[in-house]
């Protein structure tokens, strides 16, 4: 068993602590294999009622992934990119159908490979410190772990924009967008998980909707709602041109921004991204992770901006990509061609 997550059953709760506080609690394949095995032991065990969920140390929750592996497992053309991306839309499927109440307690940084072991459980639980996000196209990449269904879910463009840009949420933005269902401060957190741990459950779990809310508090004001009419007009659409267009076209200091960020992202991802995203809203979560497995993938080609990515803001940390040009929009529809038959997206019993 690895060291760097910690699962233990506690009460009527089973816990899982993402434990590479070092790394901000970023993912890798023995931590995807422990949970997915212990969610499938607490499935059928009658003495555990829900699952909680939550990271070692005060920045992360989780961060993402094992970036680096990813590449590297590209560059050599092997299958561990593979294994890890197979897995981990496996696990997020898991948690999305999980039968017993499952809480994440997402305080802190929660982006990309943390959102997937977060986003498609019941109770998103936010604290003080909660910083949610998907960046993966200033990487070169898309957002998977599921992006493409939760995203276009979102009232209006709100999950195309975040899609898009990377654009990051606060704590009471999350309660506005919905990402979290509940916020807890910080500091009642310990408090929290004693709750869950110590007062018996019902078998429906509907306690626990109970003692969270027993220990919410109200997150403060979002700014969504004031910016929601500005986002929702900007990406109407399935042409990133039209959209970077409309954002140069407006013109106030909103759009300005936006636009700057948006044009530091990878074209080809920012491409993609909207394609995978407008799928997505019309597909099951199961024929999302399909999806997303191909288009995974495809991003590993020799020449993909991930790599680029990758090196700016992993490996030499200068933050100064040099992407190349966006691919045409008649090659964007071959990132969701199937793959291979041995190489398509499977789902646990």
């Amino acid at each position: 068993m690895t060291e760097d997550v910690i699962i233990r059953k506690a009460g009527s709760v089973g816990r899982i602590t993402l434990n590479r506080p070092k790394a901000l609690n970023a993912l890798n394949q023995d931590m995807v294999t422990a949970m997915v095995e212990a969610l499938q032991s607490w499935r059928t065990d009658d003495a555990v009622k829900a699952v909680v969920v939550d990271g070692a140390g005060e920045k992360g929750f989780c961060a993402g992934g094992d970036i680096r592996m990813l590449a590297e497992s590209g560059k050599a053309g092997d299958d561990r990119a593979w294994t890890f991306w197979r897995d981990e839309y496996q696990l997020n499927t898991l948690i999305a159908e999980y039968p017993k109440p499952y809480v994440a307690l997402i305080d802190g940084i929660t982006m990309g490979g943390g959102v997937g072991v977060s986003i498609h459980g019941e109770f998103r639980v936010a604290g003080d410190r909660t910083l949610f996000a998907m960046p993966e196209t200033g990487i070169g990449f898309h957002p998977d772990v599921g992006g493409a269904f939760f995203l276009p879910r979102l009232n209006g463009e709100l999950g195309v924009w975040m899609g898009l840009t990377g654009a990051r949420l606060k704590t009471a933005d999350c309660i506005a967008a919905g990402v979290a269902t509940h916020y807890v401060p910080s500091d009642k957190y310990e408090a929290l998980i004693e709750a869950l741990e110590t007062e018996t459950l019902d078998d429906e779990g509907e306690k626990v909707d109970a003692i969270i809310e027993r220990f919410s508090g109200d997150a403060g004001q979002s700014d969504l709602g004031m910016i929601q009419p500005l986002i929702d007009a900007a990406f109407e659409g399935d042409d990133v041109s039209v959209i970077l267009n409309r954002l140069e076209t407006a013109n106030d200091a909103w759009s300005k921004a936006v636009l700057k960020i948006l044009s530091g992202k990878s074209p080809t991802a920012v491409k993609v991204t909207l394609a995978a995203l407008r799928k997505g809203a019309e597909l099951s979560l199961r024929d999302v992770m399909v999806q997303d497995l191909r288009v995974s993938s495809r991003f590993l080609k020799d020449g993909s901006d991930f790599y680029e990515g990758v090196r700016a803001v992993i490996i030499d940390k200068d933050n100064a990509p040099n992407w190349s040009a966006p691919i045409a929009d008649a090659d964007v529809n071959a990132y969701f061609e199937p793959l291979d038959a041995d190489k398509e997206m499977t789902f646990l019993d």
